[in-house]
């Protein structure tokens, strides 16, 4: 922890620039910032209005499912022993199967009151395919998905669920073809038609505002776990953990403990194979100060300062950079950023899975393996875990190449 005074510090980030200290902003096409510029002025004045929360609470109390509980994982917190108790945000149970669809319906919610006619999105685990599609559904838009060719095929039962909601998936094949070739095709499909469109970006990266944007949509996992942590212990967490990679599930956490004293946030990154160039997708840990995808944050580079190729068994986590919040909370040191490996957040998907009959999504598998490390550390501590995300979607993946861990 620091010595900083975090009081206001929710109102004070970002600026009206769209900067979280030196990183964020908006370093785009000069034929984009017409676009951005009102998308900004649009979520500014759109987002605080009585009708626009009203109608957004309406869908996320009869359309989602929320609020999502905190649930008391008794066997797997005896497991563990030293006297610890895990708690679980279960982000698994909101509406489409993780939180994803918290910031998609606020999106297209915006979208709707701007005249839009279409959302554009990039998926990586698909989970935010999924939500931008049934969003676009909901409120009666086209909608187009771009998606890496390799996250095709390793999340194909998202791929057909985004067909089956109507929407439009447009497959990558350039570069790497992961997800941030996804994000590349994305940004070029909404600058040929960004009057129609709005590109409803996937986590809490890109330019002003979406960073800003999705955090506050985000935030209701926060507000909730909160108050859902203290009416069942008393008293807030030792210690509230999220995966990252570009980090919008952790932001939505996060933000709810940033300006409370003695809570401990971890951030927890893919190491992937390795900490050797290619092998992992930990941008926090590793990157460099570096623009990509019109923001300054921290990224992973190669020799020529370009974007590095990543890597994680989680197809939500292999971005090269990360939302710039988490640039600053990193210097600041508000945030710890950790690194879990895919054999550690494979060992946590089954182990959840057995104990406690829930399968956790390989995003949200890094968090948890965190956690049970750290278990095994500290004693009699309340540790809440935010379990972004159901596995359903990896289930066939990992059975067909990790049989032995069954």
């Amino acid at each position: 922890m620091n010595n900083i005074n975090f009081k206001g510090y929710l109102k004070k980030y970002p600026n009206k620039k769209g900067f979280f200290g030196k990183y964020g902003g908006v370093f785009t096409p000069q034929e984009l910032e017409a676009a951005l510029n009102e998308v900004t002025r649009a979520y500014f004045e759109i987002s605080k209005t009585k009708a626009f929360k009203d109608e957004l609470k309406e869908i996320q109390a009869h359309f989602q499912g929320r609020p999502t509980p905190t649930y008391y994982a008794k066997r797997l917190s005896n497991h563990l022993g030293n006297g610890n108790k895990l708690f679980l945000k279960r982000e698994d149970l909101n509406h489409t199967g993780a939180h994803k669809l918290n910031h998609c319906m606020g999106e297209a919610l915006v979208a709707k009151k701007m005249g839009k006619t279409k959302l554009i999105a990039e998926t990586g685990a698909g989970q935010h395919g999924v939500a931008i599609a049934t969003a676009a559904a909901y409120f009666n838009l086209q909608c187009e998905v771009h998606m890496g060719e390799v996250d095709v095929i390793k999340q194909a039962n998202n791929v057909s669920k985004m067909k089956i909601l109507g929407a439009k998936i447009i497959v990558v094949k350039e570069g790497d073809k992961t997800l941030k070739e996804a994000v590349d095709s994305a940004f070029d499909a909404y600058l040929n038609d960004y009057q129609n469109s709005l590109y409803a970006i996937g986590s809490v990266v890109g330019p002003h505002p979406f960073p800003k944007m999705v955090r506050d949509f985000q935030s209701i996992v926060g507000k909730e776990a909160k108050k859902q942590i203290l009416k069942l212990t008393n008293k807030l967490p030792d210690y509230v953990i999220a995966c990252v990679g570009g980090g919008s599930n952790a932001m939505g956490i996060f933000s709810a403990f940033i300006e409370t004293e003695n809570v401990n946030l971890i951030g927890v990154e893919a190491l992937g194979k390795g900490a050797s160039y290619g092998l992992h997708s930990a941008a926090t840990t590793y990157g460099k100060e570096g623009i990509m995808h019109g923001f300054n944050s921290l990224m992973l580079k190669d020799n020529n300062d370009n974007p590095a190729q990543v890597y994680s068994i989680a197809s939500g986590l292999d971005y090269p950079s990360v939302g710039p919040e988490h640039a600053l909370l990193h210097d600041l040191k508000k945030v710890a950023y950790k690194t879990v490996s895919d054999k550690e957040a494979l060992e946590a998907f089954f182990l959840l899975s057995k104990l406690e009959g829930i399968i956790p999504a390989l995003e949200s598998s890094h968090a948890l393996a965190y956690a049970f490390k750290l278990a095994k550390k500290v004693t009699n501590k309340n540790i809440l875990i935010n379990l972004s995300g159901r596995g359903d979607k990896d289930v066939d993946f990992v059975i067909e190449n990790y049989p032995h861990l069954k």
